[in-house]
């Protein structure tokens, strides 16, 4: 990715979560005249996390900037925030030869859960690229996007994350991106008799 202006920096803002938030990092960025080329945010247990391309046509007074997002208006913002340069010549962990997957994991709680399955996928040189946990009622749902090498067999990884997944009493699933959305997309439907 490259970003809009040179003077790029990887922001990343955590606080406990509350409307307005990305409203008021994003009007700390407008405000030092700076754009946002990139970002992803969630909220996990109360706690919101947002990370950041942010770039600008001179480079920012980093303190200023900073002590525009920790007291926006005066007021203090309970942000915990981290601004780091971008390095937009920095290698992609992953080729360009691979096809971006999901890995859905169930099963009972235990410890050591994210850290088994994580492990099988480096030790084969499979990257993570977006992760999502939940537990709820003693059981844990895993969902993962990955990026695949296309040399891999694809039964065989099948195979041993299923494999994994009896060890750990868990139910596993490997499904190509396409597939996954295709058949966990959302259909809205519009009530019968409804108007267009």
């Amino acid at each position: 990715m490259k970003p809009r202006f040179d003077n790029a920096y990887v922001l990343n803002v955590m606080a406990e979560d509350r409307p307005g938030i990305v409203a008021a990092v994003s009007r700390a960025v407008f405000d030092a005249r700076g754009n946002i080329d990139s970002c992803s945010q969630t909220v996990l247990c109360g706690y919101f996390t947002l990370i950041m391309i942010v770039s600008f046509p001179q480079p920012p007074g980093e303190a200023e900037f900073l002590q525009a997002l920790a007291r926006p208006g005066g007021r203090d913002s309970g942000f915990q925030v981290v601004m780091r340069p971008f390095v937009a010549e920095r290698p992609a962990p992953v080729a360009g030869d691979c096809d971006n997957f999901v890995v859905t994991c169930f099963g009972p709680d235990s410890p050591g859960v994210i850290h088994r399955f994580s492990a099988l996928l480096a030790e084969k040189g499979i990257n993570i690229v977006d992760l999502y946990g939940q537990l709820s009622g003693g059981q844990f749902v895993l969902i993962s996007q990955v990026q695949i090498p296309r040399q891999w067999d694809l039964a065989m990884l099948q195979a041993d994350l299923e494999h994994l997944g009896r060890e750990q009493e868990y139910t596993v699933r490997l499904q190509h991106e396409n597939v996954f959305i295709a058949t966990n997309q959302l259909r809205l439907t519009r009530p019968e008799g409804a108007g267009p």
